[in-house]
């Protein structure tokens, strides 16, 4: 018997149709393949929302962990964490806050415009080292050519 055909009986001069039990899943799997999809895209181009041009790089890409705090420097030189700006002359007191003294601290991973002064990322560097922060990863865009 073909899905989805039901028989009516006739009972007299009125006829009635029986409701059918069934639901089709396919256009529900359907939309949620093409979410999935989706979210696999765009999720990780939502790592951070600080604009910075990132400089390049013939490293390898590590892992991504859960305690991760991302650091950002844009090219005008302002700190942000975790998208959030850090005001000027705060960002000490922001680092204390991290946690960085216990034995397995947090991962921190710096992300520097290629246009700012060495020296900018060398103090940032040494906020994090004075609090006791020393897992720093550098993020770099993927190259394929040797600079």
């Amino acid at each position: 018997m073909a899905m989805g055909l039901h028989t009516s009986r006739r009972r007299g001069r009125s006829s009635r149709r029986t409701p059918m039990a069934e639901i089709n899943v396919t256009p529900l799997v359907d939309v949620m393949l093409v979410l999935l999809i989706i979210f696999m895209v765009t999720a990780p181009m939502l790592a951070s929302g600080v604009p910075v041009d990132l400089p390049d790089s013939r490293a390898n890409a590590l892992e991504q962990e859960q305690d991760q705090i991302t650091i950002s420097i844009d090219q005008a030189g302002f700190i942000y964490v975790d998208d959030a700006v850090v005001e000027g002359g705060a960002f000490p007191s922001v680092v204390s806050g991290f946690s960085c003294g216990a034995p397995q601290g947090p991962l921190i991973t710096l992300r520097a415009d290629r246009g700012l002064d060495y020296g900018r990322v060398m103090a940032v560097m040494g906020e994090l080292n004075r609090a006791g922060c020393n897992r720093i990863s550098l993020v770099t865009q993927g190259s394929v050519e040797a600079p």
